[in-house]
């Protein structure tokens, strides 16, 4: 039977037009004012905005960072993304050293497949360069894994200067996305051992051990070796000032940059490394939280277009049992935090509700410009005849406190403890079959994998 959802005002980032819209199988398949009703199972759905599912653009659901396993998997942070209106993730497959690309995609599809509640794709990490990798690349273009990430710091994840010109020069040849993390690896290190001689070993030590300079430096070098080899390329999690400097400086050049990234950055700093006790460790990811003016710098950021995608690096570990494992050295508690349920609540928050941005660009960041930038647009990322049905009927009026009592999320502990929310997902459809409502899963399992095309290097620059 036919879904028809009544009454909704539809959003991309052209503007919003109340119509309904209607549902057959897994895609959108008629929109206009009025549609006839013909036997189809009625939505009404006035006062709420239509937004095309959410897309996050960067997720670790399932990791061992070689200490522990992530506290959620496939099973459970899919649930908690859908019930909250992401219905794809993309994911961080990452290999063992000495491994090949496939068998890597190997593992990640076993923990994925018939797990997964929202649909899922992964940018393919490459944390070595081998020559053979030319051909893997284009092997795993061919079976939609078009984007790619590389990292300039962790020593058993970076690759050299010389190894990431490679790469780019073999992703540019299947007009792929290429995505770093973007900090000086060395210096990170150099300090690190610095502080750690000297006895301190506390969580308010790790944002000293990786300033600002160290990613806009890192910035700076990757932007440089992404022009030398014309390949237009992503910037993960940024979170600071000096970095968004940097980038704005090669637009102007010409270069094409596309920038992502997290709420922790634009609603959290760097005061709760301090807090009493170890609790700073809930907060230790990297890039670390930063301070108020980059908080600032990065909504200006949002504000004028300058970033586009809102992702949540989501990656978490239990406060308890996990992130003591750095107890007596802050370099070694598991780095990062649960957010892949939160975000679409905190940035209509913060972002819409109080002006800052316009649902537009709530849209845009949340889920089209994430759909063009890694090539699923238009089948995913906007609500139009033919694409996918996926749609959060979007309540303005809904109120939420985020809890760790309350989340879905499988971790002991949530970053964003005791925010009050304004706005919130009604219902979740993920490819026409409703998943979702008031926040609750209530069909589970339903995640396909997004085999997607070539980057769309155009949109929007």
């Amino acid at each position: 039977m036919s879904i028809l959802i009544q009454g909704g005002t539809v959003v991309s980032t052209k503007g919003q037009r109340q119509l309904d819209v209607r549902i057959d199988g897994e895609k959108i398949s008629a929109m206009g004012v009025n549609l006839p009703v013909d036997g189809a199972n009625v939505v009404d759905a006035k006062g709420c905005y239509l937004f095309p599912g959410f897309i996050d653009t960067h997720t670790h659901l399932e990791l061992n960072n070689g200490m522990t396993d992530t506290a959620d998997n496939f099973t459970t942070g899919s649930i908690a993304a859908v019930a909250k209106g992401t219905t794809t993730v993309l994911d961080m497959a990452t290999p063992d050293r000495g491994h090949s690309l496939q068998s890597c995609l190997d593992a990640w599809d076993a923990m994925a497949k018939g797990k997964s509640s929202c649909d899922y794709s992964y940018h393919m990490s490459l944390i070595e360069w081998q020559p053979g990798f030319v051909d893997e690349i284009k092997a795993m273009a061919a079976k939609g894994i078009t984007s790619f990430k590389m990292y300039m710091a962790y020593d058993n994840l970076r690759a050299s200067d010389a190894d990431i010109y490679e790469a780019m020069k073999a992703i540019k040849a299947v007009h792929g996305m290429l995505g770093i993390h973007c900090e000086n690896g060395d210096l990170v290190n150099a300090l690190q051992k610095q502080y750690l001689d000297n006895g301190l070993n506390a969580p308010k030590y790790h944002p000293i051990t990786r300033p600002n300079i160290l990613e806009a430096e890192a910035v700076s070098r990757y932007l440089t070796i992404a022009a030398l080899a014309d390949l237009p390329v992503n910037i993960v999690h940024l979170s600071t000032k000096e970095a968004l400097e940097v980038v704005r400086a090669a637009r102007q050049r010409g270069q094409k940059v596309f920038v992502e990234s997290c709420p922790q950055y634009f609603l959290l700093d760097d005061s709760l490394y301090a807090l009493p006790g170890f609790e700073g460790a809930k907060y230790v990811c990297s890039p670390p939280l930063r301070q108020p003016a980059d908080e600032a710098a990065l909504w200006e950021g949002l504000e004028a277009g300058e970033i586009d995608t809102m992702g949540t690096d989501h990656c978490d570990f239990n406060y308890e049992t996990q992130k003591p494992l750095g107890k007596d050295d802050f370099t070694k508690i598991p780095g990062g935090l649960p957010g892949v349920e939160t975000r679409g609540e905190l940035l209509y928050t913060a972002g819409v509700t109080s002006g800052r941005i316009s649902p537009e660009q709530f849209v845009g960041v949340m889920a089209e410009h994430a759909a063009h930038q890694f090539g699923m647009y238009p089948q995913k990322g906007i609500v139009q005849t033919g694409s996918d049905a996926d749609i959060v009927i979007w309540d303005p009026a809904e109120k939420n406190v985020i809890s760790s009592q309350t989340q879905l999320q499988n971790c002991d502990y949530s970053a964003f403890e005791g925010f009050q929310t304004q706005g919130g997902p009604r219902e979740v459809y993920l490819r026409g079959t409703k998943v979702a409502a008031s926040g609750q899963i209530i069909k589970e399992k339903q995640g396909k994998f997004v085999a997607r095309q070539a980057s769309e290097y155009t949109f929007n620059k």
